[in-house]
């Protein structure tokens, strides 16, 4: 129906015609070897169709040598398209990646069990994305939503093509008036590489105690840190920590890229938080990427939407009070294609598990704890 025809790609060598397609940044081969450090494999393909043109870059992670998944972030987006009219939130773009995958089969591990696919399908409201997801299941039965999301589906992105002061005056006053007493107190913003991430590792942490979140080991941030600093891409990663008479107040880890910034990851300590150390270390952040060249800063993950009993409701508060409220993305999440059904199943149930260890048990604990 498509037509797709699927080229396998010398990654290391490829002329660079990928980065002339200003691919997310989760599709760009910075990092993908920055993933291939840690226990995955990629696999970079040159693409045609009747719809366009496309480059892909695929993740393989294998479990005990015996089984594989196969995960496509933030993909597949066209450098070039035929199809007059063609939209990325269409049932056609759906059966254009079920068309893919039965391709992709073709060359991938033969002990590959599922194929994972983030897509680059955006709404900007809630009920567009619902309305979406059941015709998706009504008309494509060979593609199912994952379980859990690997990639934040909601998100708030601010326009940084704005000047600094209209971006100021676009936040909500109170914070503005928290960046003023930050710098009033004397909080300073540094920004650091790979020699900083013990401070950075050490509240990141208390965070996820605090929180009930998942962290990786402290050499998962340390690496991406070190690669960027040798990366020959127009991409920079970088930590910037909040400090007061000497205590690390907060830090977060940011990636810029020419058409983007994305807020990775964040942390801050239980010391001194009325001196508003956060809101600082953003409006920082937020300078250097539009500095960078940056044209757009991701603040990559919110709950779905203004919601007072949601647990995560002080994130969609604090992140949109930054005035990227009138840019919230809703994304349809993970898609899964079953390629072996039997062990399919099996990965999906220990998925659930998991989720809810830390959605819920883990958080629970905290609790009692805190009590």
């Amino acid at each position: 129906m498509f037509n797709i025809n699927l080229t396998l790609v010398d990654f290391e060598n490829d002329s660079g015609n990928q980065l002339e397609s200003k691919p997310h940044f989760l599709q760009t081969k910075f990092w993908a070897n920055f993933k291939c450090l840690h226990g995955w494999k990629n696999l970079f393909f040159q693409g045609s169709s009747y719809l366009g043109d496309f480059y892909v870059s695929v993740l393989i992670r294998s479990f005990a040598k015996k089984f594989s998944i196969a995960y496509i972030p933030l993909g597949v987006t066209f450098s070039s398209l035929v199809e007059e009219g063609f939209h990325y939130n269409s049932i056609e773009y759906v059966n254009f990646l079920n068309e893919f995958a039965e391709e992709l089969k073709t060359q991938l591990p033969k002990n590959t069990f599922c194929i994972r696919i983030d897509p680059p399908i955006d709404f900007y409201s809630l009920e567009a994305k619902n309305d979406f997801l059941k015709v998706l299941k009504s008309v494509q039965r060979e593609i199912t939503p994952a379980l859990t999301d690997i990639q934040p589906p909601d998100t708030v992105i601010l326009n940084l093509t704005k000047s600094e002061d209209d971006l100021l005056s676009d936040m909500k006053q109170k914070w503005r008036y928290n960046i003023r007493l930050a710098e009033k107190k004397g909080v300073t913003i540094e920004k650091c590489g790979p020699e900083a991430i013990e401070d950075f590792y050490e509240i990141f942490t208390e965070t996820a105690t605090r929180d009930g979140i998942a962290v990786h080991g402290k050499n998962y941030y340390k690496s991406l840190l070190e690669l960027s600093s040798k990366n020959t891409e127009k991409a920079e990663v970088s930590l910037f920590v909040a400090k007061h008479e000497g205590d690390v107040l907060s830090g977060i880890i940011t990636l810029f890229t020419e058409t983007e910034a994305v807020y990775l990851y964040g942390a801050s300590s239980n010391k001194k938080r009325n001196l508003m150390a956060t809101y600082l270390l953003q409006w920082e952040a937020i300078k250097q990427a539009k500095a960078f060249g940056s044209k757009s800063y991701d603040f990559y993950g919110i709950p779905p939407e203004n919601d007072e009993n949601h647990p995560m409701y002080g994130l969609y508060r604090f992140k949109t009070g930054f005035g990227g409220d009138e840019c919230i993305i809703h994304r349809i999440g993970s898609l899964d294609i079953p390629v072996k059904k039997g062990i399919y199943k099996l990965y999906s149930l220990a998925e659930k598990l998991r989720a809810f260890y830390y959605k819920k048990v883990k958080k629970i604990f905290i609790q009692k704890k805190k009590k």
